[in-house]
């Protein structure tokens, strides 16, 4: 990890809503794990709120999310926000909030866009507008996008990837594909995913593509924050491929969560 006091010194702001990062330094240096926690005021690590309701899954995907953010660099400490939690999506429970994550889900991206409802979708797109971060993984990178979504990706998008031309899946059912991280040929845990329509806005980073070239993973700001997606699943556990029959040809994917994590909170 990058400890460049030149980065700590452009400082960040605490808003009502959450953490924003203020101008890079001449560097372009990201914020470093000190920097989160001195703008905490405490010696904790940042705080990361996981969707778990109704419009995820119930077979352990937020949890995956928020393992994949506590082995990240940043240490996140974790608190699960939805409709059944005790931590609503409401304002005030994103005071002081370093990442919002919105995981994979097992039912339609309409369906689940119902279920999040506009009013949490408000909350959560005005959170990041204001500075927060949003990290969306599958389900939540269809929700990312617009028609149905929270627009986040604007004037981008997200679609279907087993619909696109030269798919190297046509199948809704759980799978492992390749794709491309930079130059490297990596192989991901995936179901349905999305792929993302760039924005071509300054500061978006395509960080990975389907074997067909479309985006697989990508960052971009959204207002004075910034939004993170991923089609596949780098936060997939063994039990998953286990449990579908699958193997993991190379290896826990979390690495490459950690790569996008850093993306969207630089």
């Amino acid at each position: 990890m990058r400890r460049n006091i030149a980065a700590l010194s452009a400082l960040v702001r605490v808003s009502g809503v959450g953490i924003v990062s203020a101008t890079q330094s001449a560097t372009g240096a990201e914020p470093s794990v000190g920097a989160l926690r001195a703008i905490r005021g405490d010696a904790g690590a940042p705080l990361a709120l996981v969707y778990r309701g109704p419009a995820g899954c119930d077979d352990g995907c937020s949890e995956a999310a928020a393992a994949m953010l506590r082995s990240s660099r940043y240490h996140f400490k974790v608190r699960y926000v939805g409709p059944n939690e005790k931590r609503k999506i409401v304002p005030s429970s994103f005071t002081g909030v370093a990442l919002y994550v919105q995981p994979g889900g097992d039912t339609s991206v309409a369906r689940a866009n119902k279920l999040l409802g506009a009013q949490a979708q408000q909350v959560i797109s005005d959170y990041v507008r204001n500075g927060g971060r949003y990290l969306g993984i599958c389900q939540g990178a269809y929700l990312a996008g617009t028609d149905p979504g929270m627009g986040l990706l604007s004037p981008g998008n997200s679609d279907q990837y087993i619909a696109t031309k030269g798919a190297s899946t046509k199948s809704e059912a759980d799978t492992v594909i390749p794709i491309r991280w930079g130059k490297k040929k990596i192989y991901m845990y995936f179901q349905d995913g999305a792929y993302l329509i760039p924005s071509g806005v300054p500061g978006e980073k395509i960080l990975a593509r389907y074997t067909n070239g479309k985006v697989a993973a990508l960052t971009k700001p959204y207002g004075a924050g910034r939004v993170g997606v991923i089609g596949p699943h780098p936060e997939a556990p063994r039990s998953w491929y286990r449990e579908a029959g699958l193997r993991d040809r190379d290896g826990s994917d979390a690495r490459y969560g950690h790569k996008l994590i850093n993306s969207v909170m630089s």
